[in-house]
């Protein structure tokens, strides 16, 4: 390991202690700084020095273009994430600062959220739950909500990475017809592709799994939600902005979703007023369905190989901006 210690900079909204725990198996090859404040001041100051960012996973401390102009000495950035939106990955290029997310990670657990989901939206179970909670026993008023089983829908997923293969995996072992819409058509994948207008068109249960650019943005907005057939199910496991609230929202209204699954929101958390709290067709979903026990040892033990590479000389794996993997101190 090189004699100049790294100066890195956590970003974790995590115990510091327990941050530090992580980071002892560098020992002197890492020096390791917190911001002073969580708020962009406190990111600013702390970036003067930093050499090598783990950013932070909640997007609360995004590395927008000021934050990456305050950074000189910044020459690598990690994300402890799939999702890299909260970080201006265009600005880093410019800096020549490779970006660096944990690709594949919770692939399965998100997966499984949107398989457990749409299971959930089919046979109207958080429905039946606040129901009976609430002393009731509503068996005729249940099955008239329309139940289904699950294996009979036609199954549609916009976004074929490593979380919407695994899903296709998993519907298509319980029965489903399995069809999917991707900027790249894969011609290893056990799904039919579809153009995106066409797969809607034949989703009884939509599936939202890709990542949010400037190209994916509003992607899913009025004109096509109205494309899916009658009563569909949304199951939404990227980023809201994808699908706006607003789109969803009237799309339930006109009865063109008979429910939706949302593990995320234009807006983290929604206002405590936002009517999608209120609709009783929406599972609601604090941006979890990759959380798991598993997922997250995944995670940190990909952050922590992906630093000792770049401590060590060697390059980072994947990263996502363009940027050659192997980063260069200023």
């Amino acid at each position: 390991m090189t004699a100049k210690p790294w100066r890195v900079l956590a970003l974790l909204p995590l115990d510091e202690e327990l941050v530090r725990g992580l980071f002892a198996q560098f020992g002197d090859a890492v020096e390791l700084a917190f911001p002073p404040t969580r708020d962009r001041a406190g990111l600013h100051a702390a970036l003067a020095d930093a050499e090598l960012v783990v950013g932070d996973f909640t997007g609360q401390l995004g590395l927008d273009a000021d934050a990456v102009a305050a950074a000189p000495k910044l020459a690598f950035v990690q994300m402890p994430s799939v999702g890299t939106d909260s970080v201006d990955g265009a600005a880093l290029a410019a800096a020549g600062v490779p970006l660096s997310n944990t690709a594949g990670a919770n692939a399965r657990a998100v997966a499984e959220w949107a398989v457990g989901a749409a299971f959930a939206l089919c046979r109207q179970l958080t429905w039946g739950d606040r129901a009976v909670r609430e002393r009731g026993w509503p068996q005729a008023e249940l099955l008239a909500r329309g139940t289904r089983e699950i294996h009979s829908q036609r199954v549609g997923i916009v976004g074929f990475g490593a979380i919407g293969a695994e899903a296709a995996r998993l519907f298509g072992a319980l029965g489903c017809e399995v069809s999917y819409w991707t900027r790249r058509r894969r011609a290893e994948a056990a799904a039919t592709y579809r153009e995106l207008d066409d797969l809607l068109a034949h989703s009884d249960i939509l599936v939202v799994a890709l990542p949010l650019t400037d190209e994916t943005r509003g992607l899913l907005g009025p004109e096509r939600l109205a494309l899916l057939p009658d009563r569909a199910l949304l199951v939404n496991v990227a980023r809201g902005g994808i699908v706006p609230d607003d789109a969803v929202l009237a799309a339930l209204e006109s009865g063109r979703l008979a429910g939706a699954a949302l593990d995320v929101f234009d807006q983290e958390p929604p206002p405590a007023d936002h009517p999608l709290r209120g609709n009783e067709n929406v599972l609601l979903s604090p941006h979890v369905a990759g959380g798991t026990g598993q997922s997250q040892l995944t995670i940190v033990s990909m952050v922590l190989d992906n630093v000792r590479a770049v401590v060590e000389g060697r390059p980072a794996a994947d990263v996502v901006n363009g940027v050659d993997p192997l980063p260069k101190r200023r």
